[in-house]
């Protein structure tokens, strides 16, 4: 095993020593995989305590029986995260409104409490490109056997051969599994240019939607731009997705018409720029992009509260 247990393989890393109980940074390990897998805190939240709890409720023997308690945890979390994806797509069918996964704001990290606060680097959820919007928003559409074999395989090293022990498949169907969401994560990528030219046509949407100025806004956006919003019935949102730039833009310098203390801020989404909308100072929504070609092309629009605990705690 390598000297720095960051470096090894998940089935290879401690997770006990003589003398504590779980580390940390397995833990973390175990909240970055299930919040890939869910797109939503408070769920890999929940789903970890509950792989903690389950391994708790095993004998002193049983435990003792285990080779590598992380490997071990790393698959009972996967599993309950495959149990949830497969009963999601019922519980969305109710939901009001689109659903979109849950943006996270830079240096956030989740208590055991539920609750999210600027924290010690080390205890992070680590921000890049597996948790970009466009990419959780990508994972949607798969299945969920394909969802877990892309993020355990892609994202986090896992062998094929240990994928297939989660999802009850063959090594090579979990192959095919993996292949399959990678095709469709390729086709849609979110991340064309770079992050300064994304920067930048953010920027310039402000900009045109402080000013009202329509022609301007019209420019940035795609012919085909696509707008998504949730408020999961808790909160004004579109219902159905707006589609072209002329409609794009006219929907977004109405929404600033009606809301005369609302201020746009330029903040990281789960790790792309965005725009952060305030009122009174607290945040009530926030704006993802997928940019290509210099023009945008999907904006997601976040205004449900119960999404953006995160960014109201963190002081934002």
């Amino acid at each position: 095993m390598p000297a720095d247990p960051e470096q090894a393989p998940l089935s290879a890393r401690p997770i006990f020593d003589e003398h504590t109980a779980v580390m940390l940074d397995e833990r973390v390990t175990l909240v970055n995989i299930a919040f890939r897998m869910l797109g939503s805190a408070n769920d890999a939240e929940d789903v970890v305590q509950d792989a903690f709890a389950r391994w708790f409720a095993l004998s002193d023997e049983a435990r003792r029986e285990i080779r590598s308690p992380a490997a071990w945890l790393v698959r009972v979390t996967c599993r309950i995260c495959l149990d949830q994806l497969n009963s999601a797509r019922a519980r969305r069918e109710r939901y009001v409104g689109d659903w979109l996964p849950e943006p996270l704001p830079d240096e956030t990290r989740w208590t055991s409490a539920g609750k999210s606060r600027p924290g010690d680097p080390a205890e992070q959820v680590s921000l890049d490109d597996s948790v970009s919007m466009g990419v959780l928003v990508m994972l949607e559409s798969v299945t969920a056997a394909e969802r877990v074999a892309f993020v355990m395989h892609d994202v986090f090293d896992l062998p094929h051969t240990e994928i297939a022990e989660i999802v009850g498949r063959s090594p090579a169907a979990c192959r095919q599994l993996a292949a399959s969401a990678r095709r469709h994560l390729q086709s849609d990528r979110c991340r064309t240019v770079t992050a300064h030219q994304h920067r930048s046509v953010v920027s310039a949407f402000k900009n045109a939607c402080e000013h009202g100025d329509l022609d301007a806004l019209i420019s940035l956006l795609d012919p085909e731009v696509t707008v998504r919003a949730d408020g999961g019935g808790k909160a004004r949102a579109a219902l159905r997705a707006i589609l072209g730039a002329e409609k794009t833009a006219r929907y977004f310098l109405g929404l600033l018409r009606n809301r005369f203390a609302q201020e746009l801020t330029e903040e990281n989404v789960n790790g792309c720029p965005g725009l952060v909308s305030h009122v009174n100072g607290e945040v009530n929504g926030l704006l993802a992009f997928a940019v290509r070609g210099g023009r945008i092309t999907q904006i997601w629009v976040m205004v449900n509260p119960d999404k953006l605990h995160a960014w109201r705690e963190s002081g934002r």
